[in-house]
């Protein structure tokens, strides 16, 4: 079995939405819902990747494990191979499989992660595990928040973008943000500076597909929701409840 690592990455500088991580959701701070629901999945250590002392003393004294990143890294993939690299240095074993799943998604589904870690088995070829679902509400068509992918016959990932893609599909996917790397397809991906497509579309996943890196595609029955305003986090606090 390959040892993985799950990292949520997390912190207090949202534009949208400052303080987001210790948003309270029915008397919980996000980040500690989004660690209680990844650690149901159990299949390696959890930790959140968090760059304010606040939000690691909250972390910790729910009883979860934290390791601090720099603040100024431009990405949740740095915050997470930082944090990475932090734990080897603190001793913590070098992890084949590091699942970076969104520190702003409290209801996140535990099978994903679980998923993530059976489709590294069943496609050796993979440097990215990734899943997306069939769009329902036509709104997520145009709605450039909704991250829409194409997907080849075998489950690549062919091209992500904030626009309807293909022309005139019947049936679109949106993109969930849980993104599952093989160590070395990590470093391959922080080593490489922005590129022209992540740039044009401001997408991260767009660098990786940039510079070779396979992405599989699992579709999901399961919508994730993002937690980007405080309406969004009304509406999970309603579903909750």
């Amino acid at each position: 079995m390959p040892s993985v690592m799950i990292l949520i990455p997390s912190r207090m500088a949202s534009t949208r939405f400052p303080n987001k991580p210790l948003a309270d959701i029915l008397g919980t701070p996000m980040v500690v819902r989004v660690l209680q629901q990844a650690s149901k999945a159990n299949v390696g250590e959890v930790y959140a990747a968090v760059s304010e002392q606040e939000v690691f003393d909250v972390v910790t004294q729910a009883g979860f494990k934290a390791v601090m990143t720099d603040p100024a890294l431009p990405s949740g993939s740095d915050r997470i191979w930082q944090g990475v690299q932090r734990l080897m240095a603190q001793g913590v074993a070098k992890p084949d499989l590091i699942i970076n799943a969104q520190g702003d998604e409290p209801l996140l589904p535990p099978e994903l992660i679980a998923d993530c870690v059976k489709a590294f088995a069943d496609k050796p070829d993979a440097d990215v595990v990734t899943f997306a679902h069939a769009i329902t509400d036509e709104s997520d068509i145009n709605n450039p928040t909704k991250v829409k992918v194409v997907v080849a016959l075998d489950g690549r990932g062919l091209y992500f973008s904030r626009s309807p893609i293909p022309y005139n599909a019947k049936q679109m996917w949106r993109h969930v943000g849980i993104y599952g790397y093989r160590y070395e397809a990590l470093e391959r991906y922080v080593a490489q500076e922005p590129t022209p497509l992540q740039k044009q579309e401001d997408l991260e996943q767009l660098r990786g597909l940039e510079i070779g890196l396979t992405y599989y595609v699992v579709p999901t029955v399961h919508e994730p929701i993002g937690v980007d305003t405080p309406a969004d986090l009304e509406r999970v606090k309603g579903l909750l409840s």
